[in-house]
């Protein structure tokens, strides 16, 4: 059998504050979201030889779970110390780049997007005990050609990116767009492009047995000529098929661990992969574009940003974000000459976070039921501003 490679991606994302919300207001849902998590590499310890998983681990997350008085909080449903380790196991974890703050990156100002990008870098160092990552995973999958230099700045090999956005520069087939990895160019920077497989990644995220996914992947790459990725990515964490804690029930009981022991046994052609070794093997062919646009939605394909640009709310919202973030780099900018006056840069670091945080997706995911909280944060950061000023006054 020739192999049919498969690249896992989940994505794992809370936003800021929000388990703790939960917590408080529907304990049972921030259980769900806490064991849904904690089951991974509970999934995966009796597979380390077979077992292949890229996680997306938002900033956000990360910041929560590492927090000591919420590690004691969740002490009796979850041990957060002991699920940031198992997910340093490389054997069966590889850790991709993103935004701390899980904004949907072309959305937001240039000026942001490096520092949603350092910050996570900064944490994900910290807690992963390691320096470098070499996949990136763009927040809602919300790509555009003018990240490029940026990534390959901050040292990313590949980037994820939906396949209903990819353009051939070339003649390609269907199956050698969807299924093998790609160079994108802006500039003097390229990166290798990985493809997601959209299709097959909504049957991910909404349920599906082992022996269809095997039949629907053969019956898509037949036509290869050229060793096939099929890449799937999809939440880790939300709806039932994910969160249900019943192993014939959920994701890992009844599609993951059963493909598993057909690979461990040799009974299928699908093999797990990790990208970077993929890629090791059989490198990446052919130049594309890529459309602006995000993964598909519950209620949008992603083209356009609709989901979180349809209303007036929204659009008024980032016309405010960018309004916010010319004036904090301003302000930095003249700041600049006043680095050891531990007041001011206290001031503008509280303004910058609060800008970065207003920033994120879930703010206007949900129409606008969370655009008020983007303009909470950028009050705030509106007030600290103001502090600065008056201490930059004469």
């Amino acid at each position: 059998m020739k192999p049919i490679y498969h690249a896992l991606v989940l994505n794992l994302h809370q936003p800021s504050g929000n388990l703790e919300e939960l917590l408080r207001d529907r304990e049972w849902e921030a259980r769900e979201i806490l064991l849904a998590l904690d089951r991974i590499p509970r999934s995966l310890w009796d597979f380390e030889d077979v077992g292949r998983v890229h996680l997306s681990l938002s900033g956000t997350l990360l910041e929560t779970l590492s927090n000591p008085e919420f590690q004691q909080h969740v002490y009796g449903i979850v041990k957060c110390g002991d699920l940031l380790w198992h997910w340093q196991n490389q054997r069966i974890f590889q850790i991709l780049g993103t935004g701390y703050y899980h904004p949907v990156l072309p959305l937001i100002p240039a000026d942001d997007r490096e520092e949603q990008l350092s910050r996570w870098l900064g944490i994900a160092r910290h807690l992963f005990s390691r320096t470098h990552f070499t996949g990136f995973w763009p927040p809602e999958m919300g790509f555009c050609m003018e990240l490029i230099p940026l990534l390959k700045r901050l040292g990313y090999r590949y980037v994820l990116v939906d396949s209903n956005h990819i353009e051939p520069v070339d003649s390609m087939r269907w199956e050698e767009i969807r299924y093998r990895p790609h160079l994108a160019r802006y500039g003097n920077e390229e990166i290798v492009v990985i493809v997601r497989d959209r299709e097959l990644s909504y049957s991910q995220e909404a349920g599906m047995d082992t022996g269809w996914f095997m039949s629907e992947a053969h019956q898509r790459t037949q036509h290869c000529d050229f060793p096939p990725l099929v890449t799937t990515c999809s939440d880790g964490d939300n709806g039932g098929w994910f969160r249900n804690t019943s192993s014939k029930a959920n994701f890992w009981g009844v599609f993951y661990q059963p493909l598993l022991e057909l690979v461990r046994r040799k009974e299928t052609e699908v093999q797990p992969i990790f990208i970077d070794d993929y890629l090791n093997l059989h490198g990446a062919h052919g130049y594309v574009r890529i459309r602006e646009g995000a993964w598909n939605t519950g209620w949008h394909h992603g083209t356009g940003f609709v989901q979180w640009t349809g209303s007036q709310a929204q659009k008024d919202a980032l016309v405010r974000i960018t309004e916010t973030s010319r004036a904090i780099h301003n302000l930095r900018q003249r700041a600049s000459v006043h680095q050891n006056n531990a007041a001011v840069q206290h001031e503008i670091e509280q303004a910058l976070w609060r800008l970065l945080r207003a920033e994120t997706s879930c703010n206007f995911f949900w129409g606008e039921a969370w655009v008020n909280r983007c303009y909470q944060d950028l009050e705030a950061a509106w007030s600290f501003l103001a502090k600065t000023e008056s201490a930059l006054s004469p």
